[in-house]
């Protein structure tokens, strides 16, 4: 970069921005959120506590941005399709090791740090449960579920069978294991897939 293009002030490095995700997200698996703290952060992305907070102002915004990183930085608002493309995406998040043991560190943090549970689902939860109940519903619209299903309810039940698959099977499923695990629920209930 030049130094005509540059803007006043030091520039912002990438490869500080990139460190300092990926420390953060090494803690947060690590130890949980509660554990995590921006001195820990920045000690092991090898930077100053003020390069951080450069970055972000408190804690939550962190370690928001670094479960969204983790994720490859989704849209708020995701476009699924159809319940075979939601039975996919759930399917290889949870055939990933390390995104299991995110997943689980996120779920304590309902009880060890609820601020950052509470910004995450007003940020990004609520948006992509809405999707999610978009998907069912049209499910169900198109008779591939039960005429009187609750999407609501779907998603409870399913979000349920996902913490049940965190929390009692192995780290080392494949992808596709644990599609037929959630498959094997959607057709509890109900789930008929067209052409079959």
């Amino acid at each position: 970069m030049s130094a005509d293009n540059r803007v006043a002030g030091r520039p912002r490095s990438r490869e500080a921005d990139a460190a300092i995700l990926d420390a953060a997200l090494e803690l947060l698996i690590e130890r949980g959120a509660e554990a995590t703290s921006i001195e820990q952060v920045a000690r092991r992305a090898g930077v100053t506590r003020a390069t951080v907070y450069r970055r972000f102002p408190d804690k939550t915004r962190l370690l928001i941005a670094t479960v969204e990183a983790a994720y490859g930085n989704p849209p708020p608002s995701p476009e699924i399709h159809d319940v075979e493309q939601l039975l996919a995406g759930w399917a290889h998040v949870l055939a990933d090791p390390r995104q299991r043991r995110l997943l689980r560190r996120l779920y304590g943090a309902i009880e060890d740090n609820p601020e950052l549970a509470r910004a995450y689902q007003d940020q990004f939860g609520r948006h992509r449960d809405r999707a999610r109940r978009d998907v069912l519903e049209r499910a169900r619209d198109r008779g591939q579920l039960p005429a009187d299903s609750d999407p609501d309810i779907l998603l409870d039940v399913l979000t349920g069978a996902v913490w049940q698959h965190l929390a009692v099977r192995p780290d080392t499923g494949t992808a596709g294991e644990v599609e037929q695990f959630l498959r094997a629920v959607f057709h509890q209930l109900g789930y008929r897939p067209e052409n079959h």
